[in-house]
């Protein structure tokens, strides 16, 4: 448990902390809306969609009220929760592929598991935009260790503790408790039949997970495999403008090291499969056995999807996301054969490679976020100028008040990904970042999406004529406009990067 705690801070250090950034902005309003419901008049439909098929706002929102903690530090300590969560489940998965206690490299291959897991929370998976784990406390980190420890439990066999495990992944984050799902049940179908054609060899008296097919667990399991949240009913015509926009979800659009990214695991799996099967270590070898074809078929639906323009509107299933639960498993894999087998008790390889590892993977997020803390404590006054400018709007504007800014806001140099709704708890014309995604998930969104992002275009030029019209037509009371912007306008706040005014 020390160990855990102490590897929980060094992954908050080598990582950082931001708790308004990026997904944020689809997730957190949606819980300060249940802690103020007068909060968000206006285009809360945005992340209203997303908050409505997860029970984690009602979750947060609940321990706020229960702590008596304002949210920062209900979030932060969330955070620290889901890393030593997810580095629990990686020992306990690490315990099942790697044996007893009884070994001193087993118990090896315990710590390099959780350990690398640590140092490499926010490896990019690839052709997903995601992150093993986010730098803020969102439903994904919540479902991540909940899946992860589902996994492990299967292979304990401990069917009820997977099933609630899941249960808990499906309540946080349904699409993305839908891949762990689909993986117990496959893995439960291999163990049973082990078809020669995946490399198995005849089934052997010392498998570890072997249910019946007629066992209420398996048709349980196997029932559960449904999509989530996810209507087929056809997508109204503006929903094309914003599906191109989604790059990740037509894999044949990806840059070639995002399918390094998905083909380098596959044949990692495929090898370490056959070097298990030599070794005698049944459940690595079962795990990597089931990994290899659970990805292929995910790709061959991805690209199947992605081909014909009828299919366009089901490409938000994104089965590639499968790769979250592949890359967790090749860590916590990878990082036990690396300490059983070279790490062992040698301090000083321990040092050699983490130590390079964690620097790197400390600059590689400094560059995400270069002009913020890289630990946005609870209690410190943020060093980015938007962050300052969002917080000022926070505690001087009306409630209802509705902004207008750049739409492409969170990808300007400076913004570091800082979202707007989360962090000024005001409502906001629609953007081209998370409000994109939300309709590119949900169809019927698309429709105001598109209107409102037509009226906002060419942002950059915009006037003092054209911020009347915005008024008149949504009723924006408050725009952002980056410095200088145009004349004319009464800023009552203003930095270096960012001027807020009133639009009377």
């Amino acid at each position: 448990m020390f160990g855990l705690l102490l590897l929980t801070a060094a992954a908050l250090l080598v990582h950082g902390y931001h708790p308004y950034a990026e997904d944020a902005e689809i997730y957190l309003p949606g819980v300060l809306k249940i802690l103020n419901p007068s909060l968000f008049s206006a285009n809360a439909v945005f992340f209203g969609e997303h908050a409505g098929h997860s029970l984690y706002p009602n979750l947060i929102a609940f321990s706020v009220r229960v702590s008596h903690l304002a949210l920062p530090w209900v979030a932060f300590w969330g955070q620290l929760l889901s890393i030593f969560l997810l580095l629990a489940a990686s020992w306990r998965l690490a315990s099942a592929l790697f044996g007893s206690e009884s070994s001193d490299n087993e118990m090896a291959a315990r710590w390099a598991a959780a350990a690398l897991m640590a140092a490499l929370l926010t490896l990019p998976i690839a052709g997903t935009f995601l992150y093993i784990l986010d730098q803020f406390l969102n439903p994904r980190n919540l479902a991540a260790f909940a899946v992860l420890f589902a996994v492990a439990e299967l292979f304990h066999r401990k069917y009820v503790r997977m099933a609630l495990w899941l249960a808990f992944a499906t309540a946080m984050h349904p699409f993305m408790a839908s891949f762990g799902i689909l993986f117990c049940a496959w893995v439960i179908l291999l163990d049973r039949f082990r078809p020669r054609i995946l490399g198995f060899g005849p089934l052997g008296s010392g498998s570890t997970v072997r249910p019946r097919t007629s066992d209420p667990l398996y048709k349980t399991t196997l029932a559960m495999a449904l999509p989530f949240g996810i209507t087929f009913d056809p997508p109204p015509p503006a929903y094309h403008e914003v599906a191109l926009l989604q790059r990740s979800h037509f894999v044949l659009r990806w840059e070639w090291y995002e399918w390094l990214g998905v083909l380098g695991p596959v044949l990692i799996f495929y090898r370490m499969g056959g070097w298990a099967r030599r070794r005698g270590m049944e459940n690595l070898e079962l795990v990597s056995r089931a990994m290899v074809p659970f990805v292929l078929v995910a790709s061959a639906a991805a690209i199947g999807l992605g081909i014909p323009a009828r299919f366009e509107a089901l490409t938000r299933l994104q089965p590639m996301r499968c790769m979250a639960l592949g890359y967790m498993v090749l860590v916590v894999a990878g990082g036990g054969l690396l300490g059983q087998f070279v790490l062992q008790k040698k301090v000083w390889r321990w040092l050699a490679l983490f130590i390079p590892l964690c620097l790197g993977m400390y600059y590689a997020q400094r560059q995400v976020f270069p002009a913020s803390q890289h630990i946005e404590w609870p209690w410190a006054t943020p060093r980015n100028q938007w962050a300052q400018a969002f917080d000022w709007i926070r505690n001087n504007t009306p409630v209802d008040a509705l902004f207008a800014l750049d739409p492409g806001h969170m990808e300007i140099e400076g913004e570091d990904e800082n979202g707007f709704r989360a962090r000024s708890e005001r409502s906001m014309l629609a953007d081209l970042v998370k409000d994109k995604g939300a309709a590119s998930m949900f169809p019927p969104l698309s429709v105001e999406w598109s209107r409102q992002i037509e009226d906002e275009k060419n942002w950059k030029q915009f006037g003092n004529a054209d911020f009347e019209r915005l008024r008149q037509k949504y009723g924006v009371s408050w725009v952002i406009v980056q410095q200088p912007g145009p004349e004319g306008l009464e800023c009552p706040y203003a930095n270096a990067a960012v001027r807020v005014c009133e639009i009377k």
